[in-house]
């Protein structure tokens, strides 16, 4: 007889105008069941597109939470996966700082690996947060995020 598919614990699972904490992302996660806990943090670079970049606005619409949390539920029924947390920052960032902080328990390191993949995938693809970059010629650039 088959398993019963469960769902993973979601800990936090959002848009913050904080500093996303990552230790307590990832402790969010921890899990006895779990063999392997990847994570992904996407920081504020210092270049894009061959252009210096001094610091970025991140800007949510009022649905982004929303959104965070529902694209993190899809992943929560995923085989293998027992814990989740992800946090996307909007405000000001300047070089170094974390724009976005996944962590998944999980498994197996392939379970885990393709689910902060396709996570991050996903937050990319569906996330309503755009960013305006300033660069260090004193111009500025908008685009999506994803």
């Amino acid at each position: 007889m088959a398993a019963a598919p469960t769902t993973a614990r979601i800990g936090s699972s959002g848009v913050t105008d904080h500093p996303i904490d990552t230790a307590r992302l990832l402790a969010e996660v921890d899990d006895p069941a779990a063999g392997a806990v990847a994570t992904f943090a996407g920081i504020v670079r210092n270049h894009d597109h061959g252009r210096d970049v001094t610091s970025i606005d991140y800007l949510g619409h009022p649905t982004a939470s929303e959104v965070m949390a529902q694209v993190v539920a899809e992943f929560a029924g995923r085989q293998g996966v027992h814990a989740i947390s992800a946090e996307h920052r909007v405000g000001s960032l300047v070089v170094g700082d974390v724009a976005l902080f996944v962590a998944v328990a999980a498994s197996h390191r392939g379970q885990a690996f393709a689910a902060v993949s396709e996570l991050v995938d996903e937050v990319k693809a569906r996330l309503p947060i755009w960013k305006k970059q300033y660069l260090a010629d004193g111009s500025h650039e908008w685009s999506e995020c994803p």
